[in-house]
């Protein structure tokens, strides 16, 4: 009789990180980030871990860091008890019957799964979907603190230490005039040297985008991302026939079904693919999936996840042949702390990709319990001073 290792124990807690500036999105400031931490125990002793990150509180979207750990703790965790640990799949299925949304709880879970799933089998959570084609990727960083000179030092800075010549930039909160010539100054400022990109967040109607995209157009910006609202395809599809810059769907993709609708409309030039928006690992693989059937270009985008969500995004995207707009895993870079035991390394505009078993990461467990709510808020090695 063969031994089935099932799931003992699926622990969650938050994690409060603060940023090292604020980070100006069109509906929210953020100047800390709360991200949800999941543990799954197995029966033969090892462990995974998982992270569901939103941004902005429920200024983005319907999951809050409060609502990930309930759904995780009071629904998910329970239909999961006992559950084979290897069989990631059938607990994904049995998931979406008994949970409605909730993807970015979803995410975290899954992601602990295939971190544990890993690590048992000796392989890169990499391997379990295909296997990686590349160790490194380019990374793009994002320019948010809404003030043309701090973020034209900003970018200079980081083209000369080479960790970024990949800006995007976020918009939407002033006048579309006002935007553009925001735009304007710092792609004057970094020339050639850097391509510029920008994010709406949904800010803008059609007509305000209409003249938006002209004006990025004219400015040298390279590609605009979901400029109106996620549920206007008929307006993103209008955009993305009238203009030579690229337009990108983010907020519209909530998973494969999403993707397809996108593609269908011809809404989008690019699919900005995010793993926690789209449900999990593996559903964002099938987001790919419609993308390249589609001929789109893919992005790998963030929910300005810690290290360990980040690493696991690293892991599946190291897997897609083409990335044709690069990727903005930049999350860990944009907290004041590291809460990974060894940092995800940037270098030479590029992010490489975690090597090890599962998703190639263990966390700190001084930076976890002094940033857990509720936690000690004293780092060991500072006590004892």
């Amino acid at each position: 009789m063969i031994d089935v290792t099932k799931i003992d124990q699926i622990e969650t807690m938050i994690l409060d990180i603060p940023t090292i500036r604020g980070h100006v999105l069109s509906m929210a400031t953020m100047r800390s980030q709360a991200a949800v931490l999941v543990r799954i125990k197995f029966s033969d002793g090892s462990e995974g871990i998982g992270e569901g990150t939103t941004i902005g509180g429920l200024a983005y979207g319907p999951e809050s860091p409060e609502s990930i750990q309930s759904a995780i703790d009071t629904y998910i965790a329970p239909a999961l008890a006992d559950w084979d640990a290897d069989d990631v799949n059938g607990a994904l299925q049995l998931l979406d019957k008994l949970v409605r949304g909730n993807r970015i709880a979803k995410t975290a879970v899954e992601i602990a799964l295939w971190d544990g799933l890993g690590k048992r089998l000796g392989v890169p959570v990499s391997q379990l979907f295909g296997g990686a084609v590349t160790t490194k990727m380019p990374v793009a960083w994002t320019l948010a603190s809404g003030n043309s000179e701090t973020d034209i030092a900003e970018a200079l800075e980081m083209i000369e230490t080479r960790r970024h010549n990949i800006f995007k930039l976020k918009i939407g909160k002033r006048a579309v005039r006002d935007d553009v010539a925001h735009v304007a100054r710092i792609k004057e400022a970094v020339g050639d040297a850097a391509s510029i990109r920008v994010d709406v967040n949904t800010a803008w109607s059609l007509q305000d985008a209409r003249w938006g995209l002209k004006g990025l157009q004219e400015v040298g910006c390279e590609l605009v991302e979901q400029p109106v609202p996620a549920r206007y395809l008929d307006a993103m599809a209008e955009l993305t026939s009238s203009y030579e810059i690229a337009v990108m769907a983010d907020e519209a993709l909530n998973g494969p079904e999403d993707a397809l609708a996108v593609a269908t409309h011809r809404a989008a030039d690019v699919f900005a693919v995010k793993i926690a928006q789209s449900g999990g690992l593996k559903r964002a693989s099938e987001v790919i999936s419609v993308g390249q059937a589609a001929g789109l270009g893919l992005y790998a985008g963030t929910m300005l996840e810690t290290g360990l969500s980040t690493a696991a995004a690293l892991q599946l995207f190291s897997t897609v042949e083409t990335l044709h707009w690069g990727t903005e895993l930049f999350g860990p870079l944009l907290l004041t702390d590291e809460i990974l035991a060894e940092p995800i390394v940037y270098r030479d505009f590029c992010v490489e990709v975690p090597q090890g078993n599962g998703i190639g990461v263990t966390l700190d467990p001084d930076k976890i319990e002094f940033y857990r709510r509720g936690g000690s808020r004293i780092l060991k090695s500072a006590a004892g001073e």
